[in-house]
């Protein structure tokens, strides 16, 4: 069976989800892994492109026309001539679709072609939109009573389609777009489907721009004139309607759990350097907020490197005892100079090394370095001197610890050491100094009220953010990690409306979510509906939630 397939590439269907990354499978983020191509439209190749290597191919798609069909091209999409190119070549190639390969779009061509000419293929399903987009929505298909579910397509439904889904009392699930809902809507009702049948419309669904109405058949149209969601340019973009007794308003008031969540939908500025940002963006999404990054420190080697080269060659001679990392970048320096000395992790061996916390012995383990001491409690210098034994001239034969740090003084941490016996060398490993004004775009939001929140981690980040990019705009939600932190973003002239009640970058995102949360039911007890900050109208005074 082999030989049939020899000089032949592998191909894999693989079904994308309707749009949350989250949602991809285990199977998938494997498949992923492994491929030397990955064909997708763009907007699919934003929810898979991290789990694919560093080097993966992403030829771009092109629909092919009437006019080049005419002149000859096949039919297929461009896809299927790169799918079968990429994979003639003897490479394994990830053709990745919306939702599932077979149940979304027109993915069983491709795999025809690839059997026709003998390609081995596999499918690894996805979350199929139909299915997924309710979900998020709060509308279950099905209940106890196990109603029966149809789904449409009604960009390909004819008369005969329409005529047995109206017949029914079952659920319909339809995939459509937003300006053809109300034709839809008429088409139920004109094949036997009573106009005060409730039905739920949701665009962008199972992502942060996730939108649903509520309504019946014979009031969708009026609901969306009214509420300005038609005419719009965005007419043509796809929306899942689910009709059915059991899609009720009351019901999905009780079930909506993503669109509910404390900070749907905030577009939150994180101004800090990208290793920072990481864990703290990921905990932002999790609330259903839309973190934007951007760095306000940049890193430089130090002015005079003479004490840092002095330093790495005192450690590998024997000269220190301890080694002890305060930052991800103290990490990065170091490493830098090993490799321009051509040394490696094994220049550690005999030397205790320790880290102010989880990033920073992360960086440690990357760079193939366990280290000794982690702080138990608090991460920070004062956590760190907490856990550090004192010095022993009888268990220690030297009395010396290397600091690499930041231009900035670590004091704390010095005097710490030099309390519990040791002597320090305090070495200067990089400088800090104000990034890069972000893009335009990004400085044009901050100031005119584009972002919903800004997280502020130090004073640092208050005074460098407003220097490369200017003052938030007063709708903004100004959030800050401490006393320290608020009296500088007040002395810039910004109002702080939360402030974390400990001095962690995750009780200051807690802190935002509960502000949002008590945002989000003070809107629905009034009986107004939620927005979010920066959809306040020009001129609004806000109110401050307390």
């Amino acid at each position: 069976m082999s030989s049939a397939f020899t000089g032949h590439g592998h191909v894999t269907f693989l079904g994308a989800g309707p749009g949350d990354p989250g949602l991809l499978t285990l199977r998938a983020v494997e498949a992923l892994a492994g491929a030397d191509v990955l064909i997708a439209e763009p907007e699919v190749l934003e929810v898979v492109r991290d789990h694919a290597r560093a080097g993966v191919s992403t030829p771009e798609l092109t629909v092919v026309d009437e006019a080049s069909t005419a002149a000859g091209v096949p039919v297929l999409r461009d896809a299927a001539n790169l799918v079968m190119e990429a994979a003639r070549g003897g490479r394994r190639v990830v053709r990745a679709v919306t939702g599932d390969p077979g149940l979304d779009g027109n993915a069983g061509a491709e795999m025809l072609a690839c059997a026709a000419e003998g390609i081995p293929f596999e499918v690894v399903p996805g979350v199929a939109t139909a299915v997924g987009v309710p979900a998020y929505a709060g509308v279950p298909l099905r209940d106890a009573q196990g109603t029966d579910v149809r789904f449409v397509d009604a960009r390909t439904a004819d008369e005969r389609c329409w005529a047995e889904v109206g017949a029914s009392d079952g659920t319909v699930v339809v995939s459509t777009s937003l300006d053809s809902v109300a034709a839809a809507a008429g088409e139920l009702v004109a094949a036997g489907r009573k106009p005060d049948t409730p039905l739920t419309v949701t665009i962008a669904g199972t992502t942060t721009r996730q939108r649903t109405w509520t309504a019946t058949l014979g009031t969708i149209a009026q609901v969306f004139k009214q509420g300005k969601i038609l005419p719009s340019p965005e007419g043509h973009r796809p929306v899942i309607a689910v009709v059915g007794e059991r899609s009720a308003p009351a019901q999905r008031d009780q079930l909506s759990w993503f669109e509910s969540k404390p900070l749907f939908g905030w577009r939150v500025l994180v101004p800090r350097t990208k290793e920072q940002a990481a864990s703290l963006s990921d905990q932002l999404r999790s609330y259903g907020a839309v973190p934007h990054e951007v760095p306000t420190i940049a890193v430089e080697p130090p002015r005079t490197p003479q004490q840092m080269e002095r330093a790495v060659k005192g450690l590998v001679t024997g000269r220190y005892e301890w080694i002890a990392f305060t930052s991800v970048n103290a990490v990065k320096a170091v490493r830098e100079k090993f490799e321009e000395y051509g040394l490696d992790a094994r220049a550690f061996a005999g030397i205790k090394v320790a880290a102010v916390g989880e990033q920073t012995a992360a960086a440690l383990v990357d760079f193939g370095v366990k280290p000794d001491l982690v702080p138990s409690g608090e991460q920070s210098a004062a956590g760190l001197l907490e856990d550090w034994p004192p010095y022993d001239p009888v268990f220690d034969p030297i009395d010396r610890v290397f600091l690499p740090r930041a231009d900035i003084a670590t004091e704390t941490l010095v005097a710490g050491l030099i309390e519990l016996g040791w002597e320090v060398d305090d070495v200067t490993a990089y400088r800090t100094v104000r990034a890069s004004p972000p893009p335009a775009d990004t400085r044009e939001a901050i100031k005119g009220g584009g972002f919903d929140a800004v997280l502020f981690t130090s004073s640092s980040t208050v005074r460098n953010l407003v220097g490369i990019a200017g003052k938030p705009h007063n709708v903004t939600v100004i959030a800050c990690i401490g006393p320290a932190t608020a009296k500088t973003a007040e002395e810039h002239g910004l109002r702080v409306d939360v402030l974390s009640p400990e001095p962690s970058v995750h009780k200051l995102a807690e802190a935002l979510a509960d502000f949002g949360l008590r945002r989000r039911e003070a809107a629905l007890e009034a009986g107004d509906p939620v927005t979010r900050p920066s959809e306040r109208r020009p001129g609004a005074r806000r109110r401050r939630t307390t």
